[in-house]
């Protein structure tokens, strides 16, 4: 990570309900890097924008320090906070034109009418808004006011910007072509951002780093990948897309590599330093399991058995629940890149396999 923009130290946040006090955020302790596209994703209630909130200073933390730029912003007043935000209602006022929304900020701080032409005229071009000028909003999309709001907050070139849930009045599709949008923006114009966001697939999609959030706390932090791939706790795995998660006991280990029995034929291979006896929860992303209705050869991978329960079809992928020996049902994703029936049908016989590398333990190395 390069310099920091932004440093959460011990920061927390308590509100009293009821005349009881309540911990929205919990001894948080975070860095944002300079130019990061930072994500703080969690359900709703787990302190995602109780945490942004006191990074704008329209909370103020009830212990802890924040910290821009290396400096303590700690009870500094929001105006004074070289950071802007945008929420998911844009805001826009509309008895003015989209070039006049932009130019607003510049023209309350007198900056010189030749230099707010030129910035507004940059920043509209930056997010493709380029001779829509003169509309008002109610003549603009959803997605066209949405990129006037941004236009309006980049406007100033503030240190951070901070995005609470921006894309959530959008439909679906173009919410993901303004995923797309939000990520070339701010490469391009090299601003740090933190998005607070529940949904898994903008986080995803966008960030450089995420911090999945739960009951006030960070649960993990790392890049996309990583959460993805390697969730540290059965709740970011559940959280993040689809994970199977398989309970079992180590029987022995192979050369790194835990065997999980669950009757003759019947393993989960899992890479780990446990020992024999060790009770694991592995988690297994759907797309990584081969599902056929013939017996597999080989040793070298997870084999389960079961009988199909339930095929679900979503167009780029044919989703299978499967009933096995290793307890909970598991789905299987099939991605459909081929003219093919389905692969089998409820209540057929089926097996699964996958490769040793894609069975993670959760909470152990």
């Amino acid at each position: 990570m390069g310099e920091a923009a932004i440093e959460l130290a011990g920061v927390h946040k308590e509100f009293a309900v009821h005349g009881e006090r309540v911990q929205a955020v919990r001894r948080l302790d975070l860095t944002v890097a300079q130019g990061e596209f930072f994500s703080l994703l969690g359900p709703s209630g787990c302190g995602k924008t109780t945490t942004m909130r006191m990074i704008a200073g329209f909370e103020e933390p009830t212990g802890g320090t924040v910290r821009l730029d290396g400096q303590d912003v700690t009870g500094v007043a929001p105006h004074k906070r070289d950071v802007n935000m945008v929420f998911q209602s844009y805001a826009l006022f509309p008895h003015l034109t989209a070039y006049e929304n932009v130019a607003f900020g510049l023209e309350r701080k007198r900056v010189a009418r030749g230099e707010i032409r030129k910035r507004v005229g940059e920043m509209l071009d930056i997010v493709s808004l380029t001779g829509m000028d003169k509309r008002a909003p109610r003549e603009l999309s959803g997605g066209q006011q949405q990129r006037v709001a941004l236009a309006r907050a980049l406007v100033n070139r503030p240190r951070a910007l901070l995005l609470d849930e921006p894309l959530g009045a959008l439909d679906l599709k173009l919410r993901q072509q303004m995923q797309t949008e939000l990520k070339r923006i701010q490469r391009e114009v090299g601003i740090t951002f933190v998005y607070v966001t529940h949904d898994q697939g903008e986080a995803l999609t966008m960030s450089d780093r995420i911090a999945v959030m739960r009951a006030g706390a960070i649960e993990q932090l790392g890049p996309p990948r990583a959460i993805y791939e390697r969730p540290v706790t059965r709740f970011v795995a559940g959280f993040i897309g689809t994970s199977n998660i398989i309970d079992g006991t180590v029987e022995r280990v192979d050369d790194g590599v835990a065997v999980l029995t669950y009757g003759p034929g019947e393993r989960v291979l899992v890479p780990t330093t446990a020992a024999a006896g060790t009770a694991l929860e592995v988690s297994v992303r759907p797309e990584k399991i081969d599902l056929s209705r013939e017996q597999p050869a080989g040793t070298g991978c997870s084999m389960l058995s079961g009988v199909v329960k339930d095929v679900v079809y979503h167009g780029t992928s044919t989703n299978y629940t499967v009933t096995t020996a290793a307890g909970p049902d598991l789905v299987v994703f099939d991605q459909n890149a081929r003219d093919a029936e389905d692969l089998a049908g409820p209540g057929d016989r089926v097996h699964l396999t996958w490769s040793p590398q894609h069975s993670y333990p959760i909470g152990v190395s």
